[in-house]
């Protein structure tokens, strides 16, 4: 009625005013009646703008730029007076939120930029370069959002004004244009430094979309630890609160939009169950996650967190939460179904409908949480649960008989009911197992009760003890003793959530949960009286100048030991577990108490040196026992070096003053000199222990070649050996500081060599050259060939030979140095008599050996013309001795071999050769 006399032009303004500021239609049509500015609007062709804002009286016309406030902005595609044909074809309409800046930035980052710069229609045709400066105006407008004062563009941003903090890339940019452009040096470092602790993640939500589920649940655990190291940064002053605040917030709603992305893309009634609950477990996963990170720390570790403590209420994710309950719901209607269709055969099945019992849910997106949407859902899944009825009695009673037969067993039991959880639970089964669910309380309370039991006899003994707590590894006993308990809680806390899920409505549940809940706090008790313990233990400690705690930042970095000669770095080895336990309590969820806290920061600035500097320590304590002895006097030099280097670790001007902590520049150069030192002193010592390592195989292998018929392998190995020593040499080794390690050398040749030595001794009348011996027949007698004294002569010469190698054997040894090796021969003296007594009986046998052969010579030493004609004077007699002679020449080829060292050889007639081989 009130808007009745306004033509449709003003009707038009009048309604879409009221529409968006929530006004009465006839409040608006009032409030426009009569206005220059409308009429100007409407009947003027030049006056192209109208803005509205809500006032007192309802609605005001203003200059676009003069309030903060909502503002509704009508203006023209072409300057015309506005008539009620061209109405909708010539007024545009814009809402104008907090200033022009913002309204501008959001228009083109959610509207224009998506549109002209994605949709393929408008960007094949929109210029390159205006694509640039459409995507530069919106990196420039979201910059200017981010400074202090947007209306005059400062130059200094402004921490608390967190409007422009959409998504976590706004919060991580917002820190690198502070690094880049701030006006404070100071500003610039610390907005540096926060800038770093984001670098772990802010590359994985800028490419977030490109990332799985999955992969978004280990996310959000480096999330966690990143946001918790920018508020409990010590360098630089603290991260505002409501910076934080909003910073958790849009890590929550960025997660959570990214989550119902991901599940958009499945059908989640249709797809394959393992499929979908994969993808929805991690969807859950990823809402809890994030929720339970924000509760713990602001509800618990930053509140107790004194250098910086959260005020306030516990800042939680509502809206994340309720996604992720909504997922759950998802999740238990297809595990419901996909139970019923495992406990019922296919013909079953068909008869109670179960194919159609997504059918309530066509149309709706599950995922799509909110408010509105709740009723929508909750009709849905009512309607599910009458459908799956009739399914839901015939598994109750096939469930009945399954657990019936089991029920003896009270791990199957267990078991049993987790794995159907989501069945049993499910109302109308659960009245039909009520039997069953009594006798798994029953169960469950004995378990709680075992555990208590195993508590308490557990509790007072030290870690690893019959009587005490379970014992892990690497693990300090006030760690050790937390997990060991938290392990319990677990335990426990999963028997109230399975009696919680399935037993809540027994009567014997509230006695079972308070017991429960009380061993639990029980727990708790205990693990924080360890934690007690512990911080009093420590700030005691601390106290104490010689706990080895109290490192100061001036404090002498090291210190030698004139009586032991060891050097000691003043950074005990308990400073070294604090930091572990520090950081183990922490993860755990421990408030560390601020003075523990305080020396355990100074302890992790100083750590790293530290480390080097004990490494350093060890190896100046312990190197003259990796070195080897007889080559110590070759690394002299090197390990003058480092002691001297160690022995005036004085800093200042004067060498005065000792080195402290607090000196980072002079530390971290010495640190280097150090290094470098103890590298040189470690270089030469592995490389002439490789020599060595090297030696011993050579000598070895020589050990094991035949020093009487394999003598010029043992040169050449002898060889390799002096090699060595001349390849150090050119090296840079002084001769005269290898005398030790020659001798030693020579000492192990001496081994080797006496062993041949003796070997040799032993086989040397078997393994001497060969010598030739003829025996002839000669001047009437048997005679050798040559002589018997020269062969006698020549054998002892080739022994002579074998026993003098020790007086010529030099070794590793310089000529001028006095052999060790000359003393050998007289030391072997009772081979060499064996030797010489082989020898001896040797030419006893070759003596022997004429003697066998007389018989055979008589004919030769008589007058055979004589003989002849005495004895032979007939044909028979010619025919007698012709037949006696071939039956001697037979003889004689049959001559028998004798020992292995002679052999006989016969030519015919009457002048016999005899070869003798002597070996």
């Amino acid at each position: 009625g009130a808007g009745s006399n306004l033509d449709p032009r003003q009707r038009f303004l009048a309604a879409t005013a009221a529409n968006y500021f929530g006004l009465k239609p006839a409040a608006a049509a009032a409030a426009l009646r009569g206005r220059p500015e409308v009429a100007g609007f409407l009947d003027d062709g030049s006056q192209e703008l109208l803005a509205l804002r809500r006032s007192d009286g309802g609605l005001s016309a203003i200059e676009a730029t003069d309030s903060k406030n909502n503002v509704l902005v009508f203006f023209k595609l072409r300057p015309d007076v506005i008539t009620e044909d061209n109405l909708h074809s010539n007024i545009l309409v814009s809402s104008m939120l907090d200033s022009p800046i913002n309204t501008l930035y959001q228009a083109v980052r959610q509207v224009f930029a998506p549109v002209l710069l994605k949709d393929e229609t408008w960007s094949k045709t929109f210029d390159p370069k205006l694509q640039k400066l459409l995507s530069e105006l919106e990196t420039g407008l979201s910059t200017v959002l981010r400074r202090s004062d947007p209306n005059c563009m400062g130059e200094e941003f402004s921490e608390d004004d967190v409007q422009a903090i959409l998504t976590p890339t706004d919060e991580f940019q917002f820190w690198i244009e502070c690094a880049r452009h701030g006006t404070k040096l100071y500003s610039k470092e610390r907005a540096s430094h926060f800038k770093d602790l984001f670098d772990d993640i802010a590359k994985d939500y800028c490419n977030l979309d490109s990332l799985s589920l999955f992969e978004v649940v280990d996310l959000v655990e480096t999330t966690r630890d990143t946001v918790d190291s920018v508020w409990r940064q010590t360098e630089h002053d603290p991260y505002p609160q409501p910076r934080m605040h909003n910073l958790l917030d849009v890590i929550g709603s960025c997660l959570g939009r990214f989550v119902q992305r991901k599940l958009a893309a499945l059908n989640l009634w249709e797809d394959a169950f393992h499929l979908v609950k994969e993808n929805l477990k991690a969807g859950i996963l990823i809402c809890e996650q994030w929720a339970s990170a924000c509760e713990y720390l602001t509800g618990q570790l930053w509140q107790r967190y004194t250098l910086h403590q959260w005020k306030n209420e516990k800042y939680f994710p509502e809206s994340l939460v309720k996604l992720g309950k909504r997922l759950d719901e998802v999740l238990t209607v297809r595990t419901l179904h996909e139970k019923l269709t495992f406990f019922l055969p296919s013909g079953e099945q068909n008869a109670l409908h179960v194919a159609q019992v997504f059918e309530p849910f066509a149309g709706l997106n599950p995922v799509h949480y909110n408010p509105y949407t709740e009723p929508l859902w909750k009709a849905a899944v009512s309607q599910f649960e009458r459908i799956i009825a009739p399914a839901e009695k015939k598994v109750a009673s096939k469930l009945k008989k399954f657990i019936s037969d089991i029920q003896d067993s009270p791990q199957q039991l267990l078991q049993t009911f987790q794995k159907h959880k989501e069945l049993i639970k499910h109302p109308n089964i659960s009245k039909e197992l009520l039997l069953e669910r009594e006798t798994l309380l029953a169960r469950l309370q004995d378990y709680v009760k075992d555990y208590q039991t195993d508590f308490e006899t557990r509790c007072h003994g030290a870690p690893g003890d019959v009587s005490g707590p379970l014992s892990g590894k690497n693990l300090s006993e006030v760690v050790n003793n937390i997990v060991w308990v938290r392990q319990l809680e677990l335990k426990v806390d999963n028997a109230i959530k399975l009696a919680e899920a399935l037993l809540s409505d027994l009567s014997g549940f509230q006695s079972f949960h308070q017991s429960a809940d009380s061993f639990l706090e029980q727990l708790k008790v205990y693990e924080q009286e360890q934690f007690d313990d512990w911080s009093r233990d420590i700030q005691s400690e601390l106290s104490n100048p010689k706990s080895g705690l109290c490192i100061q930042a001036n404090s002498p970095v090291m210190e030698l030991d004139h009586v032991f000669g060891t050097l000691n770095i003043l950074y005990s080895d308990r400073l070294v577990t604090l930091l572990r336990e520090v950081r183990q309590l922490s993860a755990l969820g421990f408030a560390i108490p601020a003075k523990i806290q305080q020396a355990a920061n100074t302890a992790q600035k100083f750590y790293k040196q530290a480390v080097i500097l004990k490494q350093v320590a060890h190896f100046y304590n312990s190197i003259h026992q990796q070195m080897i002895e007889s080559q110590k006097p070759m690394m002299l030099q090197s390990a003058l070096a480092f002691e001297q280097l160690i022995k005036h670790s004085k800093s200042g001007p004067g060498g005065e003053a000792q080195m402290t902590w607090d000196n980072p520049r002079e530390l971290e150069a010495y640190i280097q000199k150090l290094q470098a030192a103890a590298e040189r002193l470690s270089t030469e010592n592995r490389k002439l222990r490789k020599w060595h390592t090297n030696f011993i195989e050579k000598v070895v292998s020589l050990m094991n070649i035949d020093l009487l018929r394999q003598q010029q392998r043992w040169k050449d190995g002898l060889q390799e050996l002096r090699t060595g020593f001349a390849s150090l040499e050119s090296q840079g080794f002084k001769s005269c500081d290898m005398k030790a390690w020659r001798q030693h050398w020579n000492h192990q040749l001496y081994k080797a060599l006496e062993h041949q030595y003796q070997m040799g001794l032993e086989a040397l009348n078997e393994n001497l050259p060969e010598i030739n011996i003829d025996l002839i027949f000669k001047q009437g007698q048997l005679q050798f060939r040559p002589p018997f004294e020269e062969v006698r002569a020549r054998y002892y010469r080739e022994m002579k030979r074998f026993i003098s190698i020790p007086n010529r054997f030099r070794g590793v040894s310089e000529t001028e140095e006095e052999s060790i090796f000359t003393v050998m021969t007289e030391r072997n003296a009772n081979g060499l008599l064996t030797a010489f007594s082989k020898a001896e009986d040797l030419f006893r046998r070759l003596a022997e050996v004429s003697n066998q052969f007389k018989e055979w010579i008589v004919i030769g030493q008589v007058d055979m013309e004589s003989l002849v004609m005495t004895h032979l004077s007939s044909k028979q007699d010619w025919e007698k001795n012709f037949k006696a002679l071939k039956v001697r020449g037979k003889e004689a080829e049959r001559l028998p071999r004798y020992s292995a060292t002679v052999f006989l050889c016969f030519n015919n007639g009457f002048h016999q050769i005899i070869k003798v081989v002597i070996k």
